[in-house]
């Protein structure tokens, strides 16, 4: 018997979007061209939270803002249904100099989010001045999220094969009616595109204007005894994530040069250059690792969600670009929502498929 819904890409995105179809009483198979969540989830730090949310349009904000607002929540039921902690904690984040601070007050005034002055050296040893801090921005820890979410989605019935890169859709008429992957066909009711950077490819002509790229960014870790901070630190658009075990993610480039997933000397060094601007204590610590991933960029960072302007049984939930983990829960209620004609909890209209 055919499932209800194949999603294609079994990342963060397409698992949140199984779970929420799974517990809403539907059959689903997810077809992950890889290993799922081994691409752009795996390799992001998990800051939940846009970088800067003034810096964003009002689309990127509201679906980012309402994801933050469910993940507590659902990461301790995650925790309790799989005994996996995807280490959700709301550690802040703290913007170190320069920065807007005019236009961040008034845009967290405005949006009732929680900002303070605060001084440096009450957060970081030997630091001067002041800092803005967001109390409570959260992360999680990418791949205890993918894991539990994989086994979440096990739990609940959902069917993920792997290593079925889909190759072509077969459409007659208005509707798909069956996927060619390398392995075999896939038949289905309806059909999910949540394969993030390779969303478009994928879909070929039937793209019409979804303009998602894959854009490289690399990641440097670092280990140390203890975590040497306490907050995700921010100074322009370089990050800083301490892990509970002493890890500590730095990132990210933003790099458009297409599938190319080699990470470079050039970016480690200027990483670590910036890295020693903050800490020069840190010259001469090596990262233990370094890898890269592919963001599914789009314009603006808004994602695509919904239906098909012409394929009736095809809809898109990617694009996601910098935030897919943020927006995950959220981007997977508004999708259940326009496959079920409920109401939705914002504005969509920006999130529609473009023709």
């Amino acid at each position: 018997m055919p499932a209800d819904f194949l999603i294609v890409g079994a990342g963060t995105i397409g698992l949140t979007s199984a779970i929420s179809l799974l517990q809403a009483g539907y059959r689903v198979t997810l077809a992950e061209r890889g290993t799922a969540g081994q691409e752009a989830s795996w390799a992001g730090g998990g800051i939940l939270s846009p970088l800067c949310s003034w810096d964003y349009r009002e689309p990127v904000t509201h679906l980012a803002h309402r994801g933050m607002g469910m993940f507590g929540e659902a990461a301790a039921l995650l925790h309790a249904t799989t005994g996996i902690d995807p280490e959700y904690q709301r550690s802040g984040m703290l913007l170190l100099p320069p920065f807007q601070q005019q236009r961040a007050g008034l845009w967290c005034a405005q949006h009732q989010v929680a900002l303070q002055e605060v001084g440096l050296a009450g957060h970081l040893h030997g630091a001067q001045g002041t800092g803005l801090l967001l109390p409570e921005v959260a992360q999680v820890r990418n791949p205890r999220l993918l894991s539990a979410l994989r086994a979440r989605v096990e739990m609940l019935g959902g069917v993920i094969l792997e290593q079925h890169e889909v190759r072509k859709f077969e459409i007659v008429g208005d509707r798909v009616v069956a996927l060619h992957t390398a392995r075999d066909k896939l038949v289905a009711d309806a059909y999910i595109v949540a394969a993030g950077a390779w969303s478009k490819v994928l879909l070929g002509e039937h793209a019409l204007n979804l303009e998602i790229r894959p854009i490289r960014g690399q990641i440097l870790l670092f280990k140390f005894d203890e975590p040497p901070f306490r907050h995700i630190l921010l100074k322009q658009d370089l990050y800083l994530i301490p892990r509970r075990d002493g890890h500590v993610l730095v990132g990210s480039t933003l790099e458009d040069v297409g599938f190319d997933k080699s990470t470079t000397v050039e970016a480690r060094d200027s990483l670590m250059k910036r890295v020693c601007e903050i800490f020069p204590e840190w010259r001469g610590i090596q990262p233990v690792r370094h890898w890269a991933g592919f963001r599914p960029g789009s314009p603006d960072n808004i994602p695509t969600i919904g239906r098909h302007p012409h394929i009736a049984n095809l809809y898109a939930n990617s694009g996601h670009f910098r935030y897919g983990v943020t927006m995950s829960l959220a981007s997977a209620e508004l999708l259940l929502n326009e496959i079920e004609g409920e109401p939705q909890p914002l504005a969509v209209d920006e999130y529609r498929w473009r023709f």
